[in-house]
């Protein structure tokens, strides 16, 4: 087992992307719950947002758990940020305020974390070994 900073790196992109696939997974099977809790005011007609932005937290952690190196984090990062700019006008929507402010200040906090893992130096410029 290494101690390099490349393993702990790794390692807390897994940590973080298991987190991802977690909040993905409950998006997907139990929508109407998961937004019940963050924002009551969310529209139950409007629950295949949650679906699709579970969907896409799926696939992105999924694809980042299975390789975590600089090639599969930075466009994770960059959809995080799509995502975490997009939010900005929703804020004005007092009925969707909750859910922009939870999805897109944990899509912010992704997107910065992907950015310093897959920053620049040692194997993040761009060396995907180990």
């Amino acid at each position: 087992m290494s101690s390099s900073p490349d393993h702990g790196r790794r390692r807390v992109a897994r940590l973080l992307s298991g987190a991802g696939l977690a909040a993905g997974l409950a998006l997907l099977a139990r929508p109407a719950a998961v937004t019940a809790v963050l924002d009551p005011r969310f529209p139950p007609r409007r629950l295949w947002i949650a679906r699709v932005l579970g969907a896409r937290l799926v696939a992105q952690h999924a694809a980042v758990l299975a390789s975590p190196g600089p090639s599969t984090i930075r466009p994770a990062a960059a959809m995080d940020g799509l995502h975490a700019v997009s939010m900005l006008p929703v804020l004005a929507l007092p009925r969707y305020r909750g859910a922009a402010l939870v999805t897109g200040g944990l899509a912010a906090a992704h997107a910065l974390a992907g950015r310093w893992l897959a920053g620049s130096g040692g194997w993040l410029a761009g060396s995907e070994r180990g």
